[in-house]
C-alpha cells in the first residue's frame, strides 16, 4: 500500500516535477479549447452516447465542456447514492455529469493538480446545484496530485467508485496512481478509466518531448504493463469494456512516433475482499439499473440481457457477488441449473483481451459465443 510518506515522494524528484509543471502549463495556459489539440489522442469517444448520459451532459455548462479533454466515455452504471472520486477531474465535465447519477444521496469529489483548471471547476458549482435542484452541493474539488491522494486528504476505503478520463497517461509515476485508488477504494470497489495505450514501451526520448506528452502519446503504458501493475497493485485482473484505434492526426508528431501505435481504451478494475471465492456460476440480471434496463454491457466478453441465465467465470462470479451489482443479480450454482434447465444458457463472447485485436474484432462479424453450447445458432435461452 501506498502511504503518506510515499506519496510526497512522488513530486519531491525534480525529473517527476518538471513533468508535473510542463503538464499544468500545457492544460491550464498552452491550451483554451479542445480545438488547441495537436493530435486526436484526446478526441470524444466514436462509441454512441446512450440517451440518459446524452441528458446529464446537456445540463452541464458550455465553459466546462469547452475544457474537456477526455479520450473516453467513463459513465460507470449503478451509481445512484455512492461515493465517486474522479482522478484527474479537470474543469470537471465528468464531476457535474456524474453528480446527475448519483443524485442528491451521492457525492462526487475531483481532484486535479492544475489550478487553472479547478478554477473553472469551481466557478459553476452553485450554478449546477442549482439546476440539478440539489439543497445542497454534491460535489467538492481538491487540489493535489492523484499519485498523492493521502497528502490531499483523501481517506483509505472512502470510495465506492473511481472513474478517470485520459489522465494516467499524463502521470510520471503510473504504479503510485493506482496504489493510491487501490488505498482510497472501499471493498468491492470499481477503478473504472479510460486512457490511451500503447503497442510497445515507448522509450524515454520520446517521454522527454513535452509536446507528446501532454497530446496524451508518449506517456502512455504498454497496455500489458497495465495488467501486470493493477494485479501487483492488488486489482483483480482489468476487464477490457471498449477500445478504439486513435489516429495521431499530425504528419510532424507522427514522424518523431514512427511505427509506434495508440488506442484509447476503458477498463474495470475491481477492489475485491481478501480471500473471496472465484467459482463459476450462472447468473441472471433483472434488470433494475438505471439506463441500462434492458441490456447491461459490463465489458467487451459479457453482456447481460434482462432475465437471462448466463455462465460467468470465477473471476466475474468474485466481481459480481462482492461489488455494488451483487443486488442487481439471481446467482445459482452451475451444476443446480444444469439439472434443471439440461444445461442450456447463454455463453460469453470469445474476444481477445489486447485492445489492438478487440479493435479488429469489433470491426468484424466474427465475435460469437465462446463455446457453442446447446444454445449455438439458436434463440439465447431465458428462465
Amino acid at each position: 500500500m501506498a502511504d503518506a510518506s510515499t506519496a510526497v515522494s512522488v513530486h519531491s524528484n525534480k525529473a517527476v516535477t518538471s513533468v508535473y509543471n510542463e503538464v499544468k502549463e500545457y492544460y491550464g495556459k498552452t491550451l483554451k479549447n479542445t480545438s488547441d489539440l495537436k493530435s486526436n489522442a484526446c478526441v470524444p469517444p466514436a462509441k454512441s452516447i446512450p440517451a440518459y448520459v446524452r441528458k446529464v451532459i446537456a445540463g452541464i455548462h458550455p465553459d466546462v465542456v469547452q475544457k474537456y479533454y477526455g479520450c473516453g466515455l467513463v459513465v460507470p452504471e449503478c451509481l445512484e447514492g455512492f461515493r465517486v472520486l474522479d482522478l484527474g477531474c479537470g474543469s470537471g465535465r465528468d464531476c457535474y455529469m456524474l453528480s446527475q447519477l448519483v443524485g442528491e444521496k451521492g457525492h462526487v469529489t475531483g481532484i486535479d493538480m492544475t489550478e487553472d483548471q479547478l478554477e473553472v471547476a469551481q466557478k459553476y458549482v452553485d450554478y449546477h446545484m442549482q439546476r440539478f435542484g440539489y439543497k445542497k452541493p454534491n460535489v467538492n474539488f481538491v487540489c493535489g496530485y492523484i499519485e498523492a491522494l493521502a497528502e490531499a486528504g483523501l481517506e483509505e476505503k472512502s470510495y465506492d467508485i473511481i472513474i478517470s478520463n485520459c489522465v494516467m497517461n499524463l502521470s510520471p509515476d503510473k504504479t503510485s496512481v493506482l496504489r493510491e485508488a487501490y488505498r482510497v477504494l472501499k471493498d468491492g470497489g470499481e477503478l473504472y478509466f479510460s486512457d490511451v495505450y500503447s503497442d510497445a514501451r515507448i522509450p524515454e526520448d520520446l517521454k522527454a518531448n513535452s509536446v507528446l506528452w501532454g497530446e496524451c502519446l508518449s506517456g502512455a503504458l504498454w497496455w500489458e504493463d497495465l495488467i501486470r501493475l493493477a494485479e501487483e497493485v492488488g486489482f483483480c485482473k482489468p476487464r477490457l469494456v471498449t477500445a478504439s484505434i486513435i489516429t495521431v492526426g499530425n504528419n510532424e508528431l507522427q514522424k518523431l512516433l514512427g511505427d509506434y501505435k495508440f488506442v484509447s481504451a476503458t477498463y474495470r478494475l475491481f477492489k475485491l475482499p481478501k480471500g473471496s471465492e472465484k467459482r463459476s456460476c450462472l447468473v441472471m440480471y433483472n434488470g433494475d439499473i438505471t439506463g441500462v434496463e434492458e441490456s447491461f454491457e459490463f465489458d467487451a466478453q459479457f453482456t447481460f440481457k434482462v432475465d437471462e441465465v448466463m455462465e460467468v467465470d470465477g473471476d466475474v462470479a468474485s466481481i459480481l457477488s462482492n461489488s455494488r451489482f451483487a443486488e442487481e443479480f439471481t446467482f445459482q450454482p452451475q451444476e443446480v441449473n444444469t439439472s434443471a434447465s439440461g444445461g442450456c444458457w447463454a455463453k460469453p463472447k470469445a474476444v481477445s483481451m489486447n485492445p489492438f485485436e478487440l479493435v479488429q474484432q469489433l470491426g468484424s462479424a466474427s465475435v460469437t459465443a465462446s463455446t457453442g453450447g446447446c444454445c449455438a445458432g439458436q434463440e439465447s435461452c431465458r428462465n
